[in-house]
Formats: C-alpha cells, structure tokens, sequence
C-alpha cells in the first residue's frame, strides 16, 4: 500500500500528541523500515508542572521518539505558544507548505478535524491544506473528541503497544495524566483490534487516500 522509500510525517500540535495518538503505528511503520519525520508545534514549557525545568518535555519528546524508531535529526520542535496556535495560523500553513515541498511525504499524520482542542484543530484544517494531494489520516485523542469517524485502522503487535508505552513513560512531567497509563492504552488498541479481528489496533479518520 505504501512505499517504505517515500517519507511519512507526524504532525503534533504538542510534545507527546504524537505519540498518544499513532504511538503503536510509528512503531510498527519504523520496523518496517518506513523514514518517519516528527514535527511538534508548542514545545509547552508554559504547561509544565512548577517542579520541572523548562526544556523538559522537549527532552521527553526525543527520548520518546527514539524509543518508536525515529532518529532524532528527523525530529522538530518549535516554539509556537501553547494554546495560541490560532494566533499563528498562517505561520502553521507556511510551515506546512514548507515541509510539504522539502520532504514530499506520501503519508502525513496529524489530529483530526474533531478533536475539540484549539491548537489540535489548527493543525488538522492547515495539514488538509497544505497536505491535500496527499494521504492523510487523523489519528485518535479520544478524551478530545465527542465523534470520531474510525473508517482506518491500522492493526500493531503487542510489542509495537509495548514501545509505545515504554515512549510515554518517558514523559514523567505528565504521568499524572490518565490516559498516560498502561492499563487505558492496552484496553484501548485492544478494543479497537477487536473490531477488525485482530489484537490490537489504531483508529484513524483517513481524510485522502493517494496510492
């Protein structure tokens, strides 16, 4: 379906979106060989916890990354203002479009049109722009979406769920988080598996499909 030579970008409108939403998918698409870029938007320093340096969930974000497979010269961070990317909406676009033309990637994740969080819904209206000769799915942040169109699933292996896991406990400013914990991740791909005959799986809305 898919050519493992040609790049795949994963767009987050925050550290650790990424990897909550497609975490199991970049690992299973980095063991087959697939270049996978990442780029982050807020690097969120303005939501950390008081006793956390700032820098710390950009840190997280590479030790993340690393872990599902992507080398760390193929992963950005900007510094676009947590919760005011619709402020810079046209520099979001611009900074798609750029990225579109550099890396010409034939599959780009990013959030779904759905999903009520502010920044999330900028990223995902100027990806559909600036991506719209590409395939492009929006992947799953179910506690920021009230419907979710699961018309693409992709089924992962049990280790695929285990290194995204392990990517997320690198993330220690936010384990207080709920949907940070095992138990909810495992019983979420399972569910999601389920509907498609396999163990586990990741939900997506795919908004194009270009072969």
């Amino acid at each position: 379906m898919f050519l493992n030579d040609q790049p795949v970008l994963v767009l987050a409108p925050h550290t650790d979106d990424g990897e909550l939403g497609c975490g199991a998918t970049i690992s299973k698409l980095a063991r087959l060989g697939y270049k996978i870029n990442y780029v982050a938007f807020c690097s969120c320093d303005e939501s950390l916890p008081r006793n956390f340096e700032p820098g710390s969930l950009r840190r997280e974000l590479f030790e993340a990354t690393g872990v599902l497979g992507i080398p760390p010269e193929n992963v950005t961070v900007h510094d676009f203002a947590v919760r005011k990317l619709s402020y810079s909406r046209q520099d979001v676009l611009e900074e798609l479009v750029r990225l579109n033309r550099s890396l010409q990637p034939q599959m780009v994740f990013c959030p779904t049109l759905g999903d009520l969080h502010q920044d999330h819904s900028v990223v995902a209206q100027e990806a559909l722009r600036a991506f719209k000769t590409k395939t492009i799915l929006g992947y799953e942040v179910p506690w920021n979406t009230i419907e979710f169109h699961a018309n693409y699933l992709i089924t992962v292996e049990e280790s695929d769920i285990d290194l995204k896991i392990e990517a997320l406990r690198k993330y220690t400013s936010q384990t207080s988080r709920p949907y940070f914990s095992e138990r909810f991740i495992r019983a979420h791909a399972h569910s999601r598996g389920v509907t498609v005959g396999a163990e586990y799986a990741e939900a997506f809305t795919l908004y194009r499909a270009v072969y």
